[in-house]
């Protein structure tokens, strides 16, 4: 009896990218109250926009991330789907407050810092984006679902 071939995660790629874009998106959003230098704005808005586009794009490809990097699937309690999902999560809530800091001792001036709540919801909608894309795939274009 032939034994069955391994089963390769599949790789959700546009509805990765479309979901990354929007939280990427809220958060430039959210940047205009947090940040009040223009340039930082701007330069915050395209680091949100890339970086929330790799976590959503990890998060909802877990499987497939950890089958393409065994050494994560050995590590307790991240070596699992949901596991790695709320760990990118907290890596991005992590991120985005550490950048904020960062901007803000060096020089950014008043009005420069992300709440540790506004980089948490961020954080907690990138871990959500792979079970809220069965709600809101209905809704993308037939041309994004590759």
């Amino acid at each position: 009896m032939a034994t069955p071939a391994p089963v390769t995660p599949m790789i959700v790629i546009g509805p990765a990218i479309a979901l990354g874009l929007a939280i990427g998106i809220y958060e430039a959003l959210v940047i205009h109250r947090d940040v009040s230098v223009p340039t930082h704005r701007f330069g915050h808005t395209i680091h949100a926009l890339i970086l929330s586009i790799i976590f959503v794009f990890c998060t909802m490809n877990a499987a497939f991330v950890l089958k393409m990097i065994p050494a994560l699937a050995k590590i307790p309690l991240i070596g699992t789907v949901l596991g790695l999902q709320i760990a990118i999560g907290l890596i991005a809530a992590i991120k985005i407050h550490g950048v904020s800091q960062a901007l803000k001792s060096g020089g950014g001036g008043p009005g420069l810092g992300e709440t540790w709540f506004h980089s948490i919801l961020i954080g907690a909608l990138i871990i959500a984006a792979p079970y809220a894309y069965p709600l809101v795939k209905p809704m993308l274009p037939t041309w994004l679902l590759f």
